[in-house]
């Protein structure tokens, strides 16, 4: 079975996963994105220089493994404001 295409609402981190406060988030939000321009599964995160999943890949996986994954897609969001 396909699985649809990653919503555009789930490629931003959770907050709960990866505070925006944290230093260097925008270059890892930056590093994330341009893996998934590209359609790479993965980036290496710019401050720890590990690898570290894309949400396109994780959604590709079809479920949560519970090892609280930095872009992890399946995280329940509060409904977007209209």
């Amino acid at each position: 079975m396909q699985k649809s295409p990653l919503p555009t609402e789930l490629v931003e981190p959770h907050p709960v996963r990866f505070d925006p406060a944290m230093p260097h988030y925008a270059e890892a939000v930056a590093a994330h994105k341009r893996a998934i321009d590209k359609g790479l599964p993965f980036y290496v995160d710019p401050a720890t220089k590990l690898l570290v999943m894309t949400a396109r890949a994780l959604w590709e996986r079809g479920n949560c493994c519970d090892t609280g994954c930095r872009h992890c897609p399946y995280i329940a969001r509060a409904p977007q404001q209209q």
